[in-house]
């Protein structure tokens, strides 16, 4: 696949200059791969370019648009940060663009969308690989053009935005399914920044986890926390899934639940990820811990909960006729991104018969038994977040907007 990413020329900012963005900006650690996204962001920042900034989920990537921003000529014009994941896919172009009074039911009188009001600044668009395809076309033609149509408007508006983009996703995956245009990916990605996992910039970890452990021990008035050296060193061969998010959950629990400050390698090991790797999640059998952090256990209950829909489905395509291709390989991470596969309760040709005998009852009733599972494991996850559906989403291991769409469909 091409690509028109531009690249700069390596200009070495100096520690002073680095460590004073990051005392602006709030970024902690000093990675090579950190200090070279940092040096792109202040050199592209100068720039109208469009920026894709690429990592997984809770890396920080929230900081570079920020940083693009205040370096850039539009450093007094407006700043708007949008969650394309997070809004339902039939009001996101509303929000986008704007819509006119009368465009839709609900739309009572005219509105302004995002492109419109940021006019003279930058516009942060992140999870952009969640937008539907149809709002996609309506983005590429901004970008390119500077036009826009408002929804159930035929008058073309014109703005001038710098946009940045974010996302997590495998981009290339998405545009050979179908899901992301090509020509959108290229238009975006005119300058890309990557922002490194908590597991390559390992010598970073015990930094961070000391600051968020200072911020959290003023906050609830704890005594200071420490680790011993064989403490540091198993924070930082852990694999940090949820990277810098999960690193700053972990604090927080071993500051408010822990008595003893002075945390040695057990104790920290009641509250690491258990069996996390980069091919998935693996069950190991471990005890519960009191006052544990559950997230981790519901996101690899539904794991399991998926695996086994997948299964069912498999079987029940084998003895079709179709055999074993949905039984794919891609492992644990396609939950997050790919559509979930449907149970199917009678096959084709009972129904011609109008007959279900005693294997296809109970191959239905199991069927039923994993929706069901889905749906519990979803209800604690949302109940453990207090309703925060981001939280929510983070803790089953997929995206805010696909947990929108099962929330509609069980009628939570």
């Amino acid at each position: 696949m091409r690509t028109n990413c531009v690249t700069f020329s390596h200009r070495t900012m100096t520690q002073q200059e680095l460590l004073a963005i990051k005392q602006r900006f709030g970024i902690i650690g000093q990675s090579p791969l950190l200090n070279r996204g940092i040096e792109i962001a202040v050199q592209v920042a100068r720039t109208d370019l469009s920026v894709l900034v690429t990592g997984e989920s809770g890396v920080g990537k929230e900081h570079f648009p920020k940083i693009i921003h205040v370096f850039s000529s539009r450093k007094h014009g407006p700043y708007f940060a949008v969650n394309c994941g997070a809004i339902p896919e039939g009001t996101i172009d509303s929000e986008l663009f704007g819509h006119e009074k009368g465009a839709f039911t609900d739309a009572k009188s005219e509105h302004k969308g995002y492109f419109e009001i940021a006019d003279g600044g930058t516009l942060f668009l992140d999870e952009v690989g969640e937008l539907p395809l149809q709002t996609q076309v309506r983005l590429l033609r901004v970008l390119e053009t500077g036009e826009f149509l408002r929804m159930g408007s035929s008058e073309v508006r014109k703005t001038n935005v710098r946009v940045v983009a974010a996302t997590n996703l495998n981009m290339r995956q998405a545009i050979d399914d179908g899901r992301f245009r090509e020509d959108l990916y290229y238009r975006l990605n005119t300058v890309e920044i990557r922002v490194p996992a908590l597991r390559e910039r390992k010598e970073d970890i015990p930094l961070l986890f000391r600051k968020f452990a200072s911020d959290f021990c003023n906050r609830y008035q704890m005594p200071p926390l420490s680790l011993n050296e064989e403490a540091t060193r198993l924070l930082q061969e852990s694999y940090w899934r949820g990277n810098i998010r999960q690193l700053k959950n972990t604090a927080e629990q071993i500051c408010v639940i822990e008595m003893d400050h002075q945390i040695n390698a057990d104790t920290l090991r009641k509250y690491l990820p258990k069996g996390e790797n980069q091919q998935g999640i693996i069950l190991r059998n471990q005890p519960q811990t009191s006052g544990k952090d559950y997230s981790h256990e519901i996101g690899l209950l539904y794991n399991m909960v998926m695996q086994n829909k997948k299964d069912i489905e498999a079987i029940k395509e084998s003895l079709q006729g179709t055999h074993g291709e949905r039984l794919s390989a891609n492992g644990y991470r396609e939950l997050e991104d790919t559509p979930q596969p449907t149970i199917t309760i009678a096959q084709p040709e009972m129904a011609a018969r109008k007959h279900v005998d005693a294997d296809d009852a109970e191959d239905v009733e199991t069927s039923l038994r994993v929706e069901d599972s889905e749906k519990e494991l979803i209800k604690k996850a949302l109940e453990a977040s207090g309703g925060n559906r981001k939280v929510a989403a983070d803790k089953l291991g997929f995206s805010e907007r696909t947990l929108y769409r099962k929330i509609k469909e069980y009628g939570l």
